[in-house]
């Protein structure tokens, strides 16, 4: 479904008003009435399909043609190289043509280098484009995909998308074979675990996706205990006790979260039977929790 969300995202910057959650796929996108530059890179897909995604996003923003600010690039048949040059060369044309930049999409981020596993690449790409971002003062997406586990970001890339992006979302397959659900990985301020699971799924009658609400409220507690609980299994692994100060720095930077958001989680963890305290203070993973 990333194609489908990337477009309901490109949709939302090319209205002068704001559309409607259900064409967006539950975002709040800003809309974009003074025409700034609305830039999309694609490195996976074919042209014919770029062109038929491109149709997608216009009619779902309600447009029946190509606003001269929007620019989608095709940069599958350009070397890895050149991908990168024509992306630093036609942001400065384009925010000097248009006033500014409103949004970048880059569809394939891993595409830019040789190898996701890069380390000393996966560095430099990905803080070329934080530079990028500063310096025209623009939101920039990138898309990547998981390893086939599903599990994590792809290579040493994901890992430095995980350190530098302010959030992450995965889209990911429902329970429900029909929809799409949405989860935020990292957001930059709370925690991604409080965050609503949005769902999105066809609509017949309107010939694309669309928005299906958030999934409930016992889902998304299911979630949050089960990631807690993998956490708590992976910080017990090697010591047996942890004091509430060292249980809260730890979870702080395992899962880049505040002070006052982990002291939430260790209660509702202890709530919820994932921790135990014992006389001391100490906290210790409940072998036990019926989770």
């Amino acid at each position: 479904g990333k194609s489908n969300y990337v477009s309901a995202i490109l949709a939302g910057a090319l209205a002068q008003q704001r559309l409607d959650a259900e064409l967006t796929l539950g975002l709040e996108v800003t809309p974009n009435p003074r025409g700034l530059a609305v830039l999309h890179y694609d490195t996976e897909q074919s042209e014919a399909q770029l062109h038929k995604n491109l149709g997608k996003t216009l009619r779902r923003a309600s447009l029946t043609a190509v606003p001269d600010f929007y620019h989608s690039l095709y940069l599958a048949s350009l070397s890895r190289k050149d991908r990168l040059k024509l992306i630093q060369e036609s942001m400065d044309i384009f925010h000097h043509k248009h006033g500014g930049i409103h949004l970048v999409v880059i569809d394939g981020i891993a595409d830019l280098i040789r190898s996701a596993n890069d380390e000393t690449e996966s560095i430099a790409i990905v803080d070329e484009l934080y530079r990028l971002a500063g310096i025209y003062n623009t939101c920039l997406i990138c898309v990547l995909h998981f390893v086939p586990s599903g599990i994590k970001l792809r290579g040493h890339i994901g890992s430095e998308l995980q350190r530098k992006a302010a959030g992450i979302l995965s889209i990911e397959k429902d329970d429900h074979p029909e929809y799409s659900v949405v989860k935020a990985l990292k957001v930059r301020d709370g925690s991604p675990l409080d965050v609503p699971m949005m769902l999105f799924g066809w609509d017949k009658a309107l010939d694309m996706h669309v928005y299906r609400g958030e999934k409930s409220k016992e889902d998304k507690d299911r979630r949050k205990s089960s990631e807690l609980l993998a956490v708590v299994r992976e910080l017990f692994r090697t010591t047996n006790l942890l004091s509430y100060q060292e249980l809260c720095e730890v979870l702080m930077r395992e899962l880049e979260i505040k002070d006052r958001t982990a002291k939430k989680y260790i209660a509702y963890m202890k709530e919820q039977g994932i921790l135990r305290q014992d006389a001391q203070g100490n906290y210790q993973e409940n072998k036990s929790c019926p989770i």
